[in-house]
């Protein structure tokens, strides 16, 4: 299953996703929520209610990162490793926000951070 994904665009939503589930991984920490059908969209409008239904995922790293240019790098990594799993793994309707890790983010193996989201989504979202 491929589903459209899409930025998380207020402050408010990830405060939201912040009080929500979390998992923890060595480079990185994903914050995932649920959103309700009608949050944030008037449901009168279709375009509304195919963006309800999308994967949106959001962001952040803190200046404990590093510096601009580490910041950057690290959300670039992980702006690549959300477009390469969450279409296929994770669940319409919700928020992810993918918070960077001082140092581990930046210099963690790719393939490794891939794996580790992939347990953390599954952790997420347990079988029903």
């Amino acid at each position: 299953m491929s589903a459209q994904v899409a930025t998380i665009p207020r402050r408010a939503d990830f405060l939201r996703a912040a009080r929500a589930r979390r998992h923890g991984t060595p480079a990185f920490l994903v914050q995932a929520r649920y959103r309700a059908p009608d949050s944030g969209a008037s449901a009168a409008s279709p375009s509304m209610e195919a963006a309800s239904d999308a994967i949106r995922v959001g962001l952040t790293c803190s200046k404990k990162v590093g510096n601009a240019v580490v910041r950057n790098r690290a959300r670039r990594r992980l702006r690549a490793l959300a477009n390469e799993v969450l279409p296929q793994h994770g669940r319409p309707g919700w928020d992810y926000v993918l918070v960077g890790r001082h140092g581990a983010t930046v210099s963690h193996d790719f393939a490794a951070m891939r794996n580790d989201l992939l347990r953390a989504l599954a952790r997420l979202h347990p079988p029903a």
